[in-house]
């Protein structure tokens, strides 16, 4: 069986001033989360065996802060494809993972990420965590998906969400309705 574990960035600073979106840093909210998220997937006893991620530098400082509170690093590979990609493309990405990996974590952007959930889960109405997916996949926000088969033959409709994190399920306070970070 193959885990797929989907990171989205952590809030970005929208008031930095920037050339390129690509260029776009963390707020101070978004490295709380990020490190938070990355505590939670240490506490859960998550294992990586490959990571794929986004070189925009939100990515970049959301990784940097996941470490920390992961409390080890896992060397990233960069790939460009990432960078606002659709589901199609990360799915491509994804499907050139070597069989020898077992748990593949992918870190990027919304709506890609999203998509992919929704596109590889089927819609049955028997998964409360697809319909949150569906309702809001938030910054730095880990979605864990499952099948059985390889990398090359995952297709829409055939994985399990068998885990949804949002920060603010983690810290209240990290919520959207919330602004103190």
């Amino acid at each position: 069986m193959k885990t797929l574990t989907l990171l989205r960035h952590a809030k970005s600073g929208w008031d930095d001033p920037v050339a390129r979106d690509f260029d776009r840093p963390l707020n101070k909210r978004g490295a709380v989360a990020a490190r938070l998220i990355g505590q939670f997937a240490a506490q859960q006893g998550m294992t990586f065996d490959h990571m794929v991620c986004s070189p925009a530098i939100r990515c970049v400082e959301t990784l940097d802060e996941f470490f920390v509170g992961y409390g080890t690093v896992i060397e990233p590979h960069w790939d460009r494809r990432i960078y606002l990609a659709s589901s199609t493309t990360l799915l491509d990405i994804i499907r050139e993972t070597p069989d020898t990996v077992e748990s593949l974590i992918l870190a990027g952007h919304n709506p890609g990420l999203e998509d992919l959930v929704l596109d590889l889960v089927p819609d049955d109405g028997r998964s409360p965590l697809r319909a949150a997916v569906e309702a809001k996949f938030p910054t730095a926000s880990l979605a864990v998906m499952t099948w059985d088969g390889d990398w090359s033959t995952l297709k829409e409709g055939s994985a399990r969400l068998t885990g949804f994190t949002r920060p603010r399920d983690l810290d209240p306070a990290l919520g959207p309705e919330q602004d103190e970070y």
